[in-house]
């Protein structure tokens, strides 16, 4: 990515096309990841085309960032802020089906370049595989808290004999030194491995908040057992919004979080630390409806984190 890249228009929310040269301290750098380790080689990933749809999402947004805007409580352009202040749109790290090794060191390394800019990574994938390469990045920026939105614990050791796959990210994650916690967002249903995964993250000190618990006890009960001045890199799943309001996964699970759940979630982790890079997978769009409302949303929560890492 040091490199201009080249990819079609529209960039995310309007951003300029950049590359890591281009990036200054605060700011926030948006790149693309279609996937990293297929449990397939032979099959895209089912989420292969969503950093492309939900930066054409995103399109209707970039026209009004100027306005107030009352999920932030602030405007997020000015004649003093204008768009290149924000960041960068550094287009899409290339991924090859077959090169899972590839596509990870790649992932990795635009991660890496992009903390060592002093900015901050929000990446818009991909299945989530991807995140798992992201976190590795962080290697020399920790130590990093985890804060993961998911239907699914995501502690498979091994899937069909790949253990870099999208059901195993938490417990990669958990294998990194620069990572001090992790704390598990919005679990629910069936999907979620066998008991021993589940008592796995328990026993290294993963803090699993049921959706259940989520809407029980509120945002507050949740993110008290973060430490305070942390340093979050956030994992969405988009399975861990609730199906009625974001249909277009993978694995559509009953419950979960809506986007105030999640407004809470970017407020309440502001107000305890900093957000330090963002990830957001398992968008499908095959999956979404005529409208792109899924792409809307995905684009929307991107757009929202945008303005509240660069403050």
């Amino acid at each position: 990515m040091s490199k201009a890249v080249d990819f079609e228009y529209p960039t995310f929310a309007g951003l300029p096309v950049g590359r890591l040269d281009d990036l200054a301290p605060g700011q926030v750098a948006v790149f693309g990841a279609s996937e990293a380790t297929p449990y397939d080689a032979a099959v895209a990933s089912h989420s292969a085309q969503a950093p492309g749809a939900i930066r054409a999402a995103s399109k209707a947004l970039a026209g009004q960032l100027k306005q107030h805007d009352f999920d932030t409580g602030r405007t997020l352009l000015s004649e003093e802020r204008p768009i290149k202040w924000v960041g960068r749109d550094l287009g899409d790290v290339k991924t090859r089906v077959r090169d899972a090794v590839g596509n990870r060191s790649r992932i990795t390394a635009a991660t890496a370049g992009i903390l060592a800019a002093g900015a901050f990574p929000l990446v818009l994938g991909g299945d989530d595989s991807v995140p798992i390469p992201v976190l590795a990045g962080f290697d020399g920026h920790g130590p990093v808290t985890i804060v993961q939105v998911d239907a699914h614990v995501d502690w498979a050791d091994e899937i069909r004999g790949e253990n870099m796959g999208y059901g195993s990210p938490m417990r990669r994650a958990a294998e990194l030194p620069w990572v001090e916690g992790i704390l598990q967002i919005g679990i629910r249903g069936l999907g979620s491995g066998e008991v021993w995964q589940h008592d796995d993250a328990r026993a290294w000190g993963s803090k699993l908040i049921t959706s259940r618990q989520w809407h029980r006890d509120g945002v507050n009960a949740a993110l008290d057992r973060l430490p305070p001045g942390g340093r979050f890199v956030l994992s969405i799943d988009c399975d861990g919004l609730d199906p009625a309001v974001f249909p277009a996964v993978a694995m559509p699970t009953p419950g979960g979080l809506d986007y105030e759940d999640m407004l809470a979630l970017f407020d309440g982790l502001m107000a305890r630390g900093t957000i330090v890079g963002a990830v957001i997978a398992e968008y499908v769009p095959d999956r979404d409806d005529a409208a792109r409302s899924s792409a809307l949303l995905a684009a929307r929560l991107g757009l929202t984190l945008m303005a509240v890492m660069r403050r």
